[in-house]
C-alpha cells in the first residue's frame, strides 16, 4: 500500500495547494468502517447510532489534533462552506454593518464578500504591504462601531505568506474596546498540516479547514467555532443546527485520520523542519536563475525565512508566461500551477494586484507547492527541469 506513494507521479507533483494526493491507507480504512456502519447518524435505531458513534469518534479525534473541544467543531462539505457559514451569519442580524476582508483572501471569501456588498453591506478590503502581509495596525484603523465581520487567512494560497493571526486578533480586540467586537474568521485551509498552528488564541472566533489539502478526500471540511453562532442556512438541524444535511461519516473519519497523521503542532516537527531546509535551498537556487524573481522578492531574505510557509513558493520568470511554464513542465512530467485553481479560469491575479506587483510579474508568475509526500530528490528534479525550461527560452 505504501509503495504507491513513491511513484514518479507523486514525486513530481508540486500542486499540493490545489489538492493533495490522497492517503490511500486512511481512505480505505475509513471506507471499510462506513460500509459496515451504513445507517443515517440522525436515526435513532441501532444502525443509525452505529454511524453516529463513528461520527463522534471522528469529531473527538479532530478536536484532539486541533487542540479544541469536540463541541467546537462542525463538519462541512469543504473549505468554502466552512468560510461561508460564519460569513453569512451576518445575514441573521437586523442591521447591515461593515465587513472587513483582506485583499489577499481566497475567492471563497473575496467573492462572497462582493456578493454581500451587492446586498447593501459595506465591504472594505484591507490591503497588504508590498510583501503580502496584512499589518494588524492597518486593519485596526478600519474597525468602527458597526463592523460585524473581519476575515484574514492564515497562509496565503499563492505566495505562502504567513499572517500573524494572533496579533491581528489582539488588534481587533483592542480596537473594539468599549464596543461590540466583530467576529474574526481565519481561513486555515493552507495552514493545517503546513505550519505549526494554534487556533485557540482569544479573539479568533472561527476557522476553516479542508481535508483534500492534507491527503484527505474531497468534499469534507471542518469549521471551528469558539462559541456557537446563528447560521443563515437551516434545515434538518444536524451539526448543532449550524450545518444541516446528512453527515459525511466516511469523510469525517478520513479527515480525522489525516489530521492525526499530518497536522503540525510544533516548529520542531521532523517533516516541517526537513521541508524548511529543502525549500530554503530551492528558493536560493531559483534566485540564481537568470530572469527569475521570487514573489514577493523578500522571500530570498533570511530575515523573512519564518514568515513564509515552506510548502508554497511563488516565482516569476521574465519572458516566460506562467501558462507556458506550466505546460513546459507538464511535458517533462511535473505538475505546478499559475496560482489558485479556483481563479485559473478567470485569468486574474487579484492577490498579486493587491501587492502592487507589475503586470509582467503577474503574467509570468507560477506557484510551486509541496506536501508531506514531497521528497528532497523530487525538488531537485523540479529545479533541474525549471532551469532547463529557462535555458530553452533564454
Amino acid at each position: 500500500m505504501v509503495q504507491e506513494k513513491s511513484s514518479a507521479e507523486i514525486t513530481h507533483y508540486f500542486d499540493w495547494a490545489a489538492t493533495s494526493p490522497a492517503d490511500g491507507d486512511i481512505l480505505r480504512t475509513s471506507l471499510e468502517k462506513t460500509l459496515d456502519a451504513f445507517g443515517n447518524p440522525s436515526s435513532v435505531h441501532a444502525a443509525g447510532q452505529k454511524a453516529k458513534k463513528l461520527l463522534e469518534e471522528a469529531r473527538t479525534s479532530c478536536a484532539k489534533s486541533l487542540g479544541v473541544e469536540p463541541g467546537q467543531l462542525i463538519f462541512t462539505s469543504g473549505g468554502t462552506e466552512s468560510d461561508h457559514i460564519p460569513l453569512l451569519s451576518v445575514l441573521t442580524k437586523p442591521a447591515k454593518g461593515k465587513i472587513l476582508v483582506s485583499a489577499i483572501e481566497h475567492p471563497a471569501l473575496r467573492e462572497e464578500c462582493a456578493m454581500l456588498a451587492r446586498l447593501g453591506y459595506t465591504v472594505e478590503q484591507i490591503s497588504p504591504d508590498k510583501n503580502g502581509f496584512v499589518q494588524p495596525a492597518a486593519l485596526a484603523e478600519k474597525i468602527t462601531s458597526d463592523t460585524q465581520f473581519v476575515t484574514v487567512m492564515a497562509v496565503n494560497n499563492e505566495t505562502g505568506c504567513i499572517q500573524d493571526i494572533q496579533a491581528i486578533a489582539d488588534a481587533i480586540t483592542a480596537a473594539s474596546a468599549g464596543k461590540r467586537k466583530p467576529h474574526f474568521h481565519v481561513d486555515c485551509v493552507q495552514a493545517a498540516g503546513k505550519i505549526p498552528l494554534d487556533i485557540t488564541h482569544k479573539g479568533i472566533d472561527s476557522a476553516a479547514f479542508s481535508a483534500h489539502k492534507i491527503c484527505g478526500p474531497r468534499g469534507i471540511g471542518l469549521l471551528y467555532l469558539a462559541k456557537p453562532l446563528q447560521s443563515f442556512l437551516v434545515g434538518g438541524g444536524q451539526e448543532q443546527n449550524i450545518r444541516s444535511g446528512t453527515e459525511n461519516v466516511f469523510g469525517a473519519l478520513a479527515f480525522a485520520g489525516c489530521l492525526n497523521r499530518y497536522f503540525i503542532k510544533k516548529s520542531d516537527d521532523k517533516t516541517f523542519t526537513s521541508q524548511k531546509q529543502w525549500t530554503g535551498d530551492f528558493v536560493k537556487a531559483l534566485a540564481q536563475i537568470k530572469g527569475a524573481s521570487l514573489v514577493p522578492s523578500c522571500r530570498i531574505d533570511q530575515v523573512f525565512a519564518d514568515k513564509f510557509s515552506p510548502y508554497v513558493v511563488q516565482a516569476a520568470f521574465k519572458g516566460i508566461p506562467g501558462k507556458v511554464m506550466v505546460r513546459a513542465l507538464d511535458a517533462k512530467g511535473f505538475c505546478i500551477s499559475t496560482g489558485s485553481a479556483c481563479s485559473a479560469k478567470k485569468q486574474s491575479h487579484p492577490i498579486l494586484q493587491a501587492m502592487g506587483l507589475s503586470r509582467d510579474i503577474q503574467d509570468t508568475a507560477v506557484r510551486f507547492s509541496f506536501g508531506p509526500l514531497t521528497s528532497e530528490q523530487g525538488m531537485q528534479d523540479l529545479l533541474a527541469a525549471v532551469q532547463d525550461v529557462c535555458k530553452t527560452f533564454a
